[in-house]
């Protein structure tokens, strides 16, 4: 069974300004702002240009392209947050302790964000690093990739079963769909093409054992079952170059470092 590597994530904070795209092709003109520094006033409160750029960057940080068409339409939009802002006022639901909650959360979520933000660009991942990371990827897949194929059983017993019904000339196309591995027990218990890497290690370890179309004779255990497992194909293995895949490593590493830096802050905080 493949274990699923660890996966680099973006960080989830985000603040009340990234919104979904707005359509700058529905804006529609909006009066010019009597108060300096102001995009525009409503009944007499002024709405920060600060306030646009912010949404204007968020805008861009989500594809769209700046024009004026998309500046008239983030204008509109904030008119129309400040006009029911204001009605919600009036309704008093910024005295509701629900809704502060979710004030203060924002606020916090803005803040987190900037403070991470800041954390990467002063702390680039730098090229070495880099290199050195992708060679222990590379190593550790090694150089050859295999097709596979298993029978995953909750019993040593069961697996044996299997592995003496195979002895006895079954096919394991037909014994697969008695597989506990929903995800290919009617493939024939097809794993398709993998590296040793991209399976947990006592699977790994009696895979690269196997000789071409043989299965193994011993049921494994690994922490998801029994396996019995049959070996199709061998290939060589074709690493992407460093080019390629700098990307995703330098996101890789970036977030390691968050995540130490998270820790190393959480470690010196006192929580009671």
């Amino acid at each position: 069974m493949k274990r699923t590597l660890p996966r680099l994530t973006a960080v989830l904070v985000t603040g009340l300004l990234l919104q979904a795209p707005l359509h700058a092709q529905d804006a529609k003109p909006a009066p010019k702002a009597s108060k300096p520094g102001a995009v525009a006033t409503v009944n007499g409160v002024a709405i920060p240009a600060a306030r646009a750029e912010a949404l204007l960057q968020s805008q861009l940080n989500q594809g769209q392209q700046d024009s004026e068409q998309l500046r008239t339409a983030i204008r509109n939009d904030l008119i129309n947050r400040e006009m029911l802002s204001q009605a919600a006022k009036k309704k008093g639901f910024d005295k509701k302790p629900e809704v502060n909650a979710q004030f203060e959360l924002a606020r916090q979520g803005i803040l987190v964000n900037a403070y991470l933000q800041d954390f990467v660009a002063s702390h680039p991942v730098k090229d070495e690093a880099v290199k050195s990371e992708y060679d222990n990827i590379v190593k550790a897949m090694g150089d050859k990739e295999y097709k596979a194929r298993h029978i995953l059983l909750e019993k040593e017993d069961e697996a044996k079963g299997i592995v003496t019904r195979l002895q006895k000339g079954e096919k394991f196309e037909e014994l697969a769909k008695q597989s506990k591995d929903p995800g290919n027990k009617d493939r024939g218990g097809d794993l398709g093409w993998s590296h040793p890497a991209g399976y947990v290690k006592p699977f790994a370890d009696a895979l690269v054992k196997l000789e071409k179309g043989k299965f193994s004779a011993a049921p494994v255990k690994t922490e998801f079952g029994w396996h019995v497992i049959q070996l199709d194909d061998i290939r060589d293995l074709k690493h992407p170059p460093l080019d390629e895949v700098k990307p995703q490593i330098q996101q890789r590493l970036q977030q390691q470092a968050l995540e130490k830096h998270i820790a190393e802050l959480r470690a010196k905080t006192k929580v009671e």
